[in-house]
């Protein structure tokens, strides 16, 4: 991971990145405190350990996180290097404060008593949608990803499985602790969510294409995309495979209306064209989101 990048005291770009963490820290307490620790549920992380030692032992959730965390950023600057910016500090500190003072004013109970399977999903949205948001102000919620950084260094494996691995001991630490298989089970339903929500709120919402077109009539195709629907694309010169004859492959971009239009025009003019179609996580550059505009935010 690399360090992040110094922003200019009081500046727009602070307030706003502090704003998100200060949201993020927000939303992510009330998922747990609304939602997952009356159910005893465990997503992993060091909250996750918290809420295993809050019904074990009566500790409160958000110091025993907070008490979790220091140490462990501790030690991952001596390890790592000074990359956790104070971001990374006011984030996980703001979550502990935010989780006993939800827990003092709302008390124990769960916002939907009866349905731990409806809590596990809403929990999981919130857990998500607070942890992206930090994500997105280029700070890490600590605890966990810290300690998976700490691995990888001296196993080169993969962050994000170590954090898989890491965040699935936690589960079953829970399973053990209270010895009922439906909380690992609710657990990594939360963690599933978690990590889709996460990615909508960092990538957005998008129904962009990414089209793949294999055809004789190229000429025809790469008038409609570039006149009628004022997209760019790539000519690429290929082999086919079963004779060796020269391709050449238009690679493009559209949105699903576009890529209606253009389906119907290619039945047209060469209906035995090779095309392929990907939902496309995120497109960057001329005609979509610019890749500043996707920096700045």
């Amino acid at each position: 991971m690399a360090d992040f990048q110094k922003e200019k005291l009081f500046s727009k770009k602070w307030f706003f990145s502090y704003s998100l963490v200060v949201l993020g820290a927000f939303i992510m307490a009330a998922g747990f405190v609304y939602f997952i620790a009356p159910h005893k549920i465990v997503p992993g992380g060091v909250f996750g350990i918290s809420i295993v030692l809050h019904h074990l032992f009566g500790l409160p959730i958000g110091v025993t996180g907070l008490v979790l965390n220091i140490p462990l950023t501790i030690i991952g600057i001596k390890i790592l290097g000074p990359r956790f910016g104070v971001k990374t500090i006011v984030g996980f500190s703001l979550t502990s404060v935010f989780i006993d003072t939800l827990t003092w004013i709302w008390g124990e109970q769960p916002l939907v008593a009866n349905d731990v399977l409806l809590s596990s999903i809403f929990g999981g949205v919130l857990v998500g949608l607070g942890l992206g948001l930090i994500f997105k102000a280029k700070a890490t919620s600590g605890g966990s990803d810290i300690v998976a950084m700490i691995f990888a260094k001296y196993t080169k494996m993969p962050v994000g499985q170590l954090l898989i691995i890491i965040d699935s001991c936690v589960v079953v630490i829970g399973l053990i602790a209270f010895r009922d298989w439906r909380i690992p089970l609710y657990s990594w339903i939360v963690i599933f969510i978690c990590g889709k929500v996460i990615d909508l709120v960092l990538e957005g919402m998008n129904y962009d294409k990414t089209l793949f077109i294999v055809t004789d009539k190229y000429d025809d195709i790469r008038e409609k995309i570039i006149t009628d629907l004022d997209r760019g694309g790539t000519l690429i010169k290929a082999e086919g495979m079963y004779k060796g004859s020269e391709k050449k492959v238009i690679f493009t971009n559209v949105n699903r209306r576009e890529l209606a239009m253009l389906q119907e025009f290619i039945n047209i003019v060469d209906p035995n064209a090779f095309m392929t179609v990907i939902n496309a996580n995120e497109v960057l550059g001329n005609g979509f989101k610019s890749l500043r505009e996707k920096v700045e935010q």
